[in-house]
């Protein structure tokens, strides 16, 4: 697979699939710029060599080109970042953004309109796809967030481009980062997983039984866990019919030697609110009524214990309602273990998107190993999935 030092962009014009499908406010301005952040050395690579950029992107989920959808919201956070005057054209294909990059200078770079304004992008088109192709000479792509997807801009599009087709900085570094967990080795391998739901992180808590020595269970989904093994947990968030795959996944983890840590106690409260009172229970011992929202002080010591012994960590999922000030000490104490354990030489992926809001939040972000920008192909690639957006780049 071609990297973009691979090439020199000398008076070429590269077709660059950037994921600029970033959060807006009422007034549309951009909230949260770490993915336009992520794409700029690419950007800035190609610009030195002497070439021209020509990005596309989707935002939102539009179902009629509403304007709310429109890059256009963007285009103001692209300049400030880049540090350059940024043009935009209001298509994606046809004669208006073909005349737009046919006017295109070597330094220049020029924004497409919403490539989700278009049906045929999401079902992975192959004429939408060759018409995009007509704007570039070099395609790459640098979208780890849409990875996953074989829409026409991610993996049909590179059917065109057979020798010049290429993996952005961005996706180069993402995909070493993912792999340092799942192929360095480097032991002991402690992955957090955390968030409401067993349902939705069945196959990756399976893919990585393989990989890790030390499973911490957290958030929601860890009552589930606890009920099936007999534990009295009261009103909190339970999956009743994944109570046989949680014991499935125990049985499967102690097979493989694998380690798994769940809460011991909890900090519980009698409402679902941030004024509810609260009281510390244990984790299989929560009265009728109560709930758990967040991991108690035991529970903080012993997963640090074992992340402190740590030389690789994955966190994928908070183990508290962090929204809420009074559940957020527990996400805070795991955030501050990894960041220790990162600091004395461990390497450490967070990847997911409320994982990466509370690392964001508590200001984690530069203190741990690397943040992934794209939290479900993070994830398939952790369920040992082949991604559509990286496979296009290899054949």
């Amino acid at each position: 697979m071609k990297t973009v030092n691979d090439f020199n962009f000398n008076n070429k014009k590269a077709l660059i699939r950037v994921d600029f499908n970033v959060p807006l406010d009422t007034d549309f301005n951009v909230t949260d710029s770490t993915r336009i952040e992520a794409a700029k050395p690419t950007i800035i690579k190609v610009l030195e060599d002497g070439g021209s950029c020509v990005l596309m992107s989707h935002l939102g989920r539009p179902k009629n080109k509403e304007a709310e959808f429109s890059l256009e919201h963007i285009i103001k956070e692209v300049r400030e970042i880049l540090g350059l005057q940024v043009k935009f054209v209001s298509d994606s294909v046809g004669e208006i953004a073909e005349n737009a990059v046919a006017e295109l200078k070597p330094g220049e770079v020029l924004l497409l309109e919403n490539l989700r304004y278009y049906e045929e992008e999401t079902k992975g088109d192959s004429e939408f796809a060759k018409k995009l192709s007509k704007l570039g000479d070099i395609y790459i792509n640098d979208a780890f967030g849409t990875a996953h997807r074989a829409h026409a801009s991610t993996a049909i599009i590179a059917n065109f481009f057979p020798d010049n087709k290429c993996v952005g900085l961005l996706l180069e570094s993402e995909i070493q980062n993912v792999n340092k967990v799942l192929k360095d080795n480097n032991r002991p391998i402690t992955a957090i997983i955390g968030g409401a739901k067993v349902s939705s992180k069945i196959t990756i808590i399976e893919n990585i039984l393989d990989t890790v020595d030390h499973l911490i269970i957290g958030g929601g989904m860890a009552f589930t866990f606890i009920k099936a093994k007999g534990g009295n947990v009261g009103g909190s968030l339970v999956e009743d019919d994944k109570q046989d795959v949680a014991l499935e996944i125990l049985k499967l983890a102690k097979e493989k030697n694998v380690t798994v840590h769940l809460p011991i106690d909890v900090i519980a409260a009698n409402s679902f609110s941030e004024f509810a009172s609260t009281e510390v229970d244990a984790a299989d011992a929560i009265p009728e009524g109560w709930m758990g929202l967040d991991v108690g002080p035991e529970t903080n010591r012993t997963f640090a214990e074992v992340i402190s012994q740590s030389k690789t960590i994955l966190w994928n999922g908070p183990v508290g309602v962090f929204e809420m000030e009074p559940f957020a000490k527990g996400t805070i104490a795991l955030g501050n273990a990894i960041v220790d354990a990162t600091r004395n030489g461990a390497f450490s992926l967070v990847g997911g998107g409320d994982s990466v809001a509370a690392v964001k939040q508590f200001n984690f972000a530069d203190k741990v190993s690397y943040v992934s920008t794209g939290g479900g192909a993070m994830l398939e690639m952790l369920e040992g999935k082949s991604l559509p957006g990286i496979e296009a780049l290899t054949e």
